[in-house]
């Protein structure tokens, strides 16, 4: 099931939401756009992502990302859109100092009348950083990808209430990954190309039917199928002296039956959550254990999180994810292939005003742990990976339309396959200006 749950990792490696967060109270209130523009100077102390050693680099930069919003509403409809771009120059990197990406996101929300509701989301983003490609779940991709790499979701969702006590949802999305980044030394004999590992189609079907058991309390039953098309012909096995494998052996169905619950224990308090079981059928994988289904083939589903407002400028969420993922990393050296990860993991964010009588200063923090263990194959089978993601930003807004932040970045890669373990540490410091 695909649900609009940030990561946590969006914020690192620039604290758009952060920037973002004033975009209200600096704009104000009298239209419905705004334009900004940010200059930032960083140090990134290991900017391709590598294992201590020679490949892993260090620079200073300067980053300067313009965007623009809207936010409109007329009767029944409510429209949302963004455009932010990104303009980094790494002062050291050689061969190549600038980095661009894009991020365009659009909401359409139009209620019909009081029981029929419809709405779409659009979200392209153009990147080298695993958190801002990956979107929503579990981070299967947890390094950079140097060159373009394009990441397009679409989805359409209607909700109709039928009676006072049950309403049903009915959605549709659609996510497309594009690589084009070339692989890092330390990658070369543990995935094909990223084009070839990673290029895919995904679609997801999902039927929730509500129940609203109290005013305060809404029960859940749903099913979701999502189908996985890899869309490379390329050769997924690297080792000479194997057969040829296509990427399509990881083409694979999941079915997640599901209960859910969502629930208001205090107007400030509030918890939603999603659990179940996920079936997955590798129905082109004929190397793969169980008959083609791949390891683990029946594993549990969750989507939990937990929402406290503790302050009328200060708010707290709590998060855990269950669920299998793509990855990357595919050959082994006696020739089986590793099939998928099966990953958990916690997040928080939590987000306060620091002076409770004044808006002007407001601090963040992020916090994400990611247990990732491998599917498929006989060498990595059972290994794992440990992902750990942390952030802090503070920000003082001087005035109306002028801003400043300052922030810090910490990602860390633990794993069992050889030559994939990396740390990062990210500073960075800035101005936005608003309109």
């Amino acid at each position: 099931m695909k649900r609009a749950i940030a990561s946590v990792g969006l914020l690192a490696l620039g604290a758009v939401g952060v920037n973002s967060a004033h975009a209200d109270w600096a704009a104000g209130t009298d239209k419905p756009w705004s334009l900004n523009g940010t200059l930032r100077g960083f140090y990134d102390d290991n900017y391709n992502t590598q294992p201590s050693g020679p490949g892993k680099l260090k620079s200073f930069g300067i980053e300067i990302a313009p965007g623009a919003s809207l936010n409109y509403s007329s009767g029944p409809t409510l429209i949302k859109a963004s455009y932010n771009y990104s303009l980094k120059d790494y002062f050291a990197r050689p061969g190549g100092q600038l980095d661009q990406s894009h991020d365009v996101e659009l909401l359409v929300d139009h209620a019909f009348n009081e029981a029929n509701k419809l709405e779409f989301t659009e979200s392209f983003v153009d990147s080298q950083e695993p958190q801002v490609l990956q979107g929503s779940g579990a981070t299967s991709f947890p390094l950079r990808a140097n060159s373009d790499n394009y990441r397009n979701t679409a989805a359409i969702n209607f909700n109709t209430q039928v009676s006072r006590l049950l309403g049903f949802m009915f959605g549709y999305a659609n996510s497309i990954y594009d690589y084009t980044g070339t692989l890092p030394p330390s990658e070369v004999n543990i995935a094909a190309p990223y084009k070839t590992s990673l290029n895919r189609v995904e679609q997801t079907f999902t039927v929730n039917s509500r129940w609203t058991i109290e005013p305060e309390t809404t029960g859940i039953f749903g099913y979701s199928f999502e189908s996985i098309d890899y869309i490379s012909g390329g050769n997924l096995q690297t080792q000479a002296g194997y057969p040829f494998e296509t990427a399509k052996t990881r083409n694979n169905y999941s079915h997640d039956i599901y209960l859910g619950l969502e629930h208001n224990f205090l107007p400030t308090l509030s918890f939603s959550g999603r659990a179940g079981v996920q079936i997955v059928d590798y129905y082109n994988g004929q190397n793969a254990p169980g008959g083609g289904t791949g390891s683990g083939a029946v594993g549990p589903f969750a989507d939990l999180s937990l929402t406290y407002a503790y302050l009328d400028n200060g708010s707290v969420t709590l998060g855990f994810r269950q669920s299998k993922n793509q990855t990357d990393v595919g050959p082994n050296p006696n020739g089986s292939l590793t099939q998928d990860q099966e990953s958990s993991t916690v997040y928080v964010t939590i987000s306060q005003v620091v002076t409770p009588l004044s808006p002007r200063l407001t601090a963040s923090l992020n916090g994400q742990f990611q247990n990732s263990v491998y599917n498929g194959g006989t060498l990595y089978n059972g290994e794992t990976d440990d992902y750990y993601i942390f952030g802090a930003n503070l920000s003082y807004q001087f005035t109306r339309y002028l801003s400043s932040e300052v922030g810090y970045n910490y990602t860390q890669l633990d794993s069992d396959v050889l030559g994939r373990a990396y740390t990062r540490n990210y500073v960075y410091m800035g101005v936005t200006a608003t309109y």
